[in-house]
């Protein structure tokens, strides 16, 4: 008891300090250094053990964790569970967001909670498990910034108009992004996360039966790669169906997304329209031919990414339970 008392007095006082000197939300790599320093340890043993046990683990993580950003911020708002079925998972852009992501950041926090109860918070669970799994498929590892508190409203309804449509243009994906203080560079960038994970058929038939009045095909698509898209999404598809977003490497997190965009092999629009609109264009030559500037890019923008909306202070709490509100 005393144990537990003196970690919230600490954890207190740091808070305090992060406050005082970043009134913007600023979040620390060693947040936790005083009241849980073996946080990233914990979770990524937690990340590793599911990994081991499914792959979907690691794109859905890494989508759970853009998907909470987006709205509300990184907050773990997404995380939320409402009887009523009105909580932000229940929004219909959620619905999608696989089951493993969720499962990951459960058993994270559990397994944090039962070091450091009532210490660290399920957003930056959330943070730390996306960075893990990113690792874990061949990316780069970077460092992770710490000190969000979760968040205190789950709305469905809050949902609509904050997360990208995969028919969007370049100017429609920058200024979303671009609410998030996020630039182009930024937005290409997490678009590879796309070199993993998988879509259900209906988020891109449109590019395959009813694309326009003159072609019913996109003609951005290379016609090899649509061919192939038809056979796995013929236009009675069963609506569970769903297929790799990279056709070439789905299991490595790499910048083979970016050759797949040059070679018209981009599963949605937002992505093809990366390389097809002359001013992302150059960004995605670059991301395809060094690695190494991709990899940097990415870090770069996950970092800044998960400085979205974070809530600080009393802006919110520290969950027990990442399902629901204390």
């Amino acid at each position: 008891m005393e144990e537990t008392r003196r970690r919230s007095v600490l954890h207190f006082l740091i808070t305090l300090v992060v406050l005082a000197g970043a009134g913007n939300g600023q979040l620390v790599e060693n947040f936790y250094a005083g009241t849980c320093p073996m946080v990233e340890a914990i979770v990524r043993q937690t990340v590793v053990t599911k990994v081991g046990q499914t792959f979907t683990t690691i794109p859905a993580t890494l989508r759970l964790f853009f998907h909470d950003c987006f709205v509300e911020g990184c907050d773990a708002s997404v995380m939320i569970s409402s009887p009523n079925g009105d909580a932000e998972k229940d929004a219909e852009d959620n619905l999608s967001l696989a089951g493993d992501g969720f499962d990951t950041v459960i058993k994270a926090k559990q397994a944090v909670e039962s070091v450091c109860p009532g210490v660290v918070s399920c957003a930056d669970v959330l943070a730390i498990a996306a960075r893990d799994v990113v690792a874990q498929a061949g990316g780069p590892l970077f460092n992770v910034e710490l000190g969000r508190r979760d968040g205190l409203i789950s709305q469905a309804s809050r949902v609509v108009g904050n997360l990208p449509d995969p028919t969007f243009n370049l100017i429609q994906l920058n200024t979303m992004f671009a609410r998030n203080n996020l630039t182009e560079l930024d937005m290409i960038a997490l678009s590879g996360a796309h070199t993993l994970g998988f879509s259900h058929c209906n988020r891109f038939a449109n590019r395959l039966y009813s694309f326009s009045p003159a072609s019913t095909v996109d003609p951005s698509l290379n016609p090899a790669y649509a061919r192939q898209l038809m056979a796995a999404c013929p236009q009675s598809v069963d609506p569970n169906i769903a297929i790799d977003m990279d056709p070439e490497t789905p299991r490595t997190f790499d910048n083979v997304y970016y050759q797949n965009l040059i070679a018209g092999k981009g599963l949605f629009t937002s992505d093809e329209v990366l390389f097809t609109d002359a001013s992302s264009q150059p960004t995605v030559n670059d991301f395809a031919n060094s690695p190494g500037d991709f990899n940097a890019a990415f870090g770069t923008a996950m970092k800044k990414l998960g400085r979205t909306g974070v809530k600080i202070g009393i802006q919110g709490e520290i969950r027990r339970d990442c399902t629901s509100f204390n």
